[in-house]
Parts: structure tokens; sequence; C-alpha cells
């Protein structure tokens, strides 16, 4: 490819005119520094002539920007800068980022006359470092353009750099090249390949590049782990890790460890924690990240006292591992214990703020929410966005409109900026406080909707009777490419029913399966149920509560009330005797199913009956649970 490009005469013009002007602007940018000549001859002996291996020598030794300035002055006047050993250690020493300067690299680069492949790569290697990654592809262009074929040491770089930009199209490109160049096997491309793929969310291929390789290293099983976590394909990753240590001869390392842990902890898996814990513990050493990895394990799967050895044992520990055993604490109700680790923490950062902030509003304790979160204020802890989601999942849980709105004007005046997780904190708590059109317009200043977004304000407006408009948004999602969730659904089922849209109920609900793949729960049963209850299809309800495929009483109650409330609105006395008779079977304790029975024994002028229920729920120990309402006065809600 070199030998043809050299041939031909419009490259060789071109060619040539780019470096005659690169020339002369080499001259002009050291020639402002012959000058500083003077200052070099306690550095260079005056008689000695000056060769490559000696200014080799020169910059090896060199230990500041200013001194390589001046080896650099000696070099251009001894007509040495446009050798290739010079010009490489020059590029490593500027492109050092404890030594070098990057700005000044890109300089010396430029008037380079015919950079190598060993200079482009320390180039990309350090633009990729410092995260420039469009600067790594445009040099990855420019190199190709001039005949240079780059090796195994380039793409890692360039790989890197797709991943992080999110180039799908460009990523299977440079794939190709890799292919072309025989590059495809080589251990250290391939792994960058699956990471790249990894962070494009591309599993089929990822996968395939794994299970094709020849030889696999230990990054070639870490980085594949780590992989399909990424990818939240937990069960992949263990499956993995267990081929690793049943096929290789690669011994899990710190970083298969952690990774491996990370899917434990998603998946819930405490016995396969423990048994790497027991790995560890004959095999590596308790490094930070493994004590802290393992601590977060233990604490999400509810091991709250084996959590609080490892992190009374840890000889060193960082905010990473307070966070952990507050969060364990809280996300299981321990607010107290959660409480008392957290003012023991000797560095609090904003997530560990925002972890203790959210356990209140978890269990309802807003108030204490409120007060910590003034007392972060009175610290100068800066606050991020879910410090601010939090406190409006609170308002929303709670109705707090006028605390909701001064956290919306906090946001505003702090220049939080409301994106697709704010926004939907936002559009919840206005919906719930039953400002709709607040809802609306925040919706429509988001810039890049995400699912939570859509499917938060088509739940709003079912919430609050816009119908019609919740309908319409969620054909809207479906034409933009947006996938409803099981959520939207409830969202959208709810609205038919309050419409009484039982067509548009029914067709939606076996859209779940039939298009979306999503099985139906407990809510989406009881939505059309109670769809079905308001037109008065009392039997169509009943059969298909009968067909739901589940003997799970937790299930059959619920949707056997919805039945029973319909039977009492419609007057169907022989259905709600039938349907009692099942629920009394399950000797179910929900005040609400003999409460109803009740009202249709009275509706229907059978007080004896009434009578039997009220008297069979006092031996049965059942107590009709009063109702209860807050309301906010002041800011303050009571």
């Amino acid at each position: 490819m070199h030998e043809s490009n050299t041939q031909n005469p419009d490259f060789e013009k071109r060619h040539h005119m780019y470096f005659s002007q690169h020339c002369v602007r080499s001259f002009r940018f050291i020639s402002r520094r012959v000058a500083c000549a003077s200052l070099l001859f306690s550095t260079f002996p005056r008689k000695s002539t000056l060769d490559e291996s000696s200014c080799i020598r020169y910059i090896q030794s060199c230990r500041s920007l200013n001194e390589l300035k001046q080896i650099q002055t000696q070099i251009f006047m001894a007509g040495l800068h446009q050798s290739r050993g010079n010009l490489n250690k020059l590029m490593v020493f500027c492109t050092d980022p404890s030594l070098g300067n990057l700005g000044y690299a890109e300089k010396v680069f430029d008037f380079s006359r015919e950079p190598s492949l060993f200079i482009y790569n320390v180039m990309i290697k350090a633009f990729a470092k410092k995260g420039s990654f469009g600067r790594v592809l445009l040099l990855f262009d420019r190199l190709r353009e001039f005949g240079l074929w780059p090796d195994n040491f380039t793409y890692p770089f360039v790989l890197k750099a797709i991943g992080c930009l999110g180039e799908v199209q460009e990523g299977r490109k440079v794939h190709g090249f890799v292919v072309k160049t025989g590059l495809e096997f080589d251990t250290f491309v391939c792994n960058s390949l699956i990471d790249m793929y990894a962070q494009l969310g591309e599993v089929v291929y990822f996968t395939k590049l794994f299970e094709e390789m020849p030889e696999r290293d230990s990054v070639s099983w870490n980085v594949t782990i780590s992989a399909y976590v990424r990818c939240r394909r937990f069960a992949d990753a263990v499956t993995v890790f267990r081929r690793m240590r049943a096929e290789s001869n690669e011994k899990p390392d710190e970083a298969t460890v952690v990774s491996t842990l990370s899917a434990c902890t998603s998946m819930k898996n405490s016995e396969l924690g423990k048994e790497i814990h027991d790995y560890v513990r004959n095999n590596l050493d308790f490094t930070v990240r493994i004590s802290n990895a393992l601590l977060d394990m233990y604490a999400k799967c509810g091991l709250l006292s084996v959590a609080r050895k490892i992190f009374d044992e840890m000889p060193t520990k960082n905010v990473i591992c307070w966070t952990s055993m507050v969060s364990g604490y809280v996300n299981y109700g321990k607010l107290d214990e959660a409480r008392e680790l957290f003012e023991k923490s000797p560095i609090r950062d904003v997530v560990l703020w925002t972890a203790m902030i959210n356990g209140y509003v978890q269990y309802n304790r807003f108030d204490e929410a409120m007060i910590l979160f003034q007392e972060m204020q009175n610290r100068r802890v800066k606050v991020d966005k879910y410090t601010m989601v939090a406190l409006l999942t609170g308002c929303a849980q709670m109705g707090a409109l006028q605390q909701g709105k001064w956290i919306h004007s906090y946001i505003d005046e702090h220049g939080i900026k409301i994106d697709a997780v704010v926004g939907t904190a936002l559009i919840e708590m206005y919906s719930k406080c039953g400002c709709i059109d607040e809802s609306l317009a925040i919706f429509e200043g988001i810039r890049d909707k995400d699912k939570a977004s859509w499917t938060s304000i088509i739940c709003g407006l079912a919430m609050n009777g816009k119908t019609n408009k919740a309908l319409e948004l969620f054909l809207v999602m479906e034409r933009v490419g947006i996938y409803p969730d099981d959520i939207t659904f409830i969202g959208v089922l709810n609205a038919c029913s309050h419409a009484g849209l039982v067509e548009e109920g029914r067709q939606l609900f076996h859209s779940m399966t039939d298009t979306y793949e999503i099985k139906p729960k407990l809510e989406h049963y009881g939505c059309l149920i109670d769809l079905f209850g308001r037109a008065g299809l009392l039997d169509e309800a009943e059969e298909l509560i009968e067909k739901i495929p589940n003997d799970d009483n937790d299930i059959i109650v619920p949707l056997y009330g919805a039945l029973l409330s319909a039977c009492r609105i419609h007057g169907n006395v022989e259905m709600g005797e039938r349907v009692a008779r099942r629920l009394a079977d399950i000797e179910s304790s929900d005040s609400s199913v003999h409460m109803l029975l009740a009202n249709i024994y009275a509706s229907a002028d059978r007080w004896e009956d009434m009578t039997k229920v009220r008297r069979n729920m006092k031996d049965l120990g059942v107590k009709k649970v009063p109702g209860c309402s807050s309301i906010e006065i002041n800011g303050i809600v009571r």
C-alpha cells in the first residue's frame, strides 16, 4: 500500500507540498529557541561533535521541558532534527504526563517530515489517555492516509476511543481493518475488541470473539466477565468465571474476583460469593478493592453481620466501604444503625449523604431526610442530581407540593441540569400532587427523553384522568422507537380502565406478550379485571382470573377482590357469593373482602347474610383497617 502511494504523482505532489510547508514552520519554530543556545554550554561540551547516539543520551537524561527545548535547539543546529531515533525519544518525552507537554508534543509531531508508526502510536496513546478520543480517530485516519499500517500497539487505543464515543459503525469498520492486517487472533488486540463491543453493548459480537480466540490470557477472561457484567448478563459472567477455573491454567486475580462479585451482588447469589471469599482467603490478599466488593456483596444480599465483620477488620477504610455498609443497613430498614455509622464516617462525600437521605425517604421519614439535607447544605457539601431525585421522590410519596416546588427552585438556582433522571422525578412529583400541567411542561422540556420519562408522564396522565392524552403519548412513544416496559403498560391499562375503552385495553394487554414479550403481573391483570368490571363484563373478568397460570394466593386474592367489588357495583349477588366462597376457602384475612361481601348482601336486602359475614369477621379476628390521609400545612406534612 505504501509503495503504490509513492508511485502516484498526485500523492507525491501533495506529499511534497505538505512537508515543504511544515519545513518552513519547523525552521520558524526552532529558530525562536536558538537564542537560548548560550544556556547550553554547561550541558554540551564545546569541542565535541554531536551525533545521534549522544542526542538520544541527552534526551534520556533530560528532567524538564525547558531543558528538552535547549537540547532540541542543539539537535536542530547539528542537522539531526529529522533523525528517526531522536524524534522517537523526543516524542516519548513530550507525551510523558509527568515531564512533558502534549501541546508541545503536537507541535513537534506536526513539524516531523515523515513521522513513523511508532510516533503515531505514541500520540494516539497520549490522546487516548487524556480522553481526546476524537483526536485519536483523526490520527488513525491520517496514518493510514500516509500509507502506514497500524499494528497491535495502535488498535487497542483506537478501539478504546471508539467504545467511549459509542461509534458502533466505526467499531465494525476498524474491526474489518484488524482482520485485513491479520491481527484478529492477536490476544492483545482481540481483548481490546471484546472490551470495545462491551462498551457498545454488542453482546453477540464480543461473545463470538471470545469463543473463537485460539489463546486466552488472564486479561481475556477478565475482560469477558467484565463485559457480561457491563451488559447486565450476570449469569453469563458467572458461567465464564466457572469456565475459567475449569478450562484454563489462568488463575482468577483481583480483577476477576471484583467483576464476578459484582455479578453475584446483582443476582443476590451469596453462595457463589462465599465460594469466591474462600478462594480469596486461600489464594489472594484482601486488597481494598476485594474487601469493598465482598462487603458490598454481603450487604446487598442481606448478610449484614458478615458484611460488618469484613468492614470492622479492614485496616484501611475508604468512603466506598463506609457507603456500602450504610447502604446495606438502609436497604434492610436498619436506619438507626445506618445513621450511627454515618455519623462515625471520617469522610462523607455526596454519595454517602445521598444514601442516608434516600434511606429516610424510602421508609417515609421525610422530615428527617429534609433535616439531613439542611445539614448537608450547612456543611457546604455540593449536592448532585441524585440527592435531588431522592428528595423529590419523598415529596411525591407524601404529596408535599410546596416542598417539591422549593426543591424545583433549588435545582434551577444551583444550575442542576434537568435531564431525563431529574425530569422524571419532577414529573412524578407534580403528577402525584395533582399538577399534571406542570408535569407536561417538564416532560416537553427534557431534551433526551428515556423510557422512564415517557412511562412517568403516561402514568401521571392516567392517574389525573387525562386518558386520551396518555394513550396518545403511548403511541408517540412507540413511533419514536422506545419500547414500553411493564410499568408503562400499567399506566395505559389504567387509562383504558378509567375511560371505559374495553377493546383498546384488551388489545394492549395482548400486545404485552405478543409484541413486547412482557409477562403480565398482578397489576396488569388487576387493571384488565377493573376495566371489565367497570364495563359490566363480569363473566369475562371471572374467566380471565381462572386462566391465570398461578396458584399464588398473593395474586389470586386481590384479583377476586377486584371482581367482588365489580359484583357489588353491578348488584350481581350470585357471582358475588361464588367469589366469596372461593375467597373463604383461601381464608383471606383481608378486611376489604369481607366488607365487600357484606355490602353486596346489604344492597340486596339480605340483612341476615350480612350479619353472618360480620360475625364471621369477628370470629376470625379480622378488623376493618381505618383509612388515613395526610395534608401539607406551611410546608409541613401532617
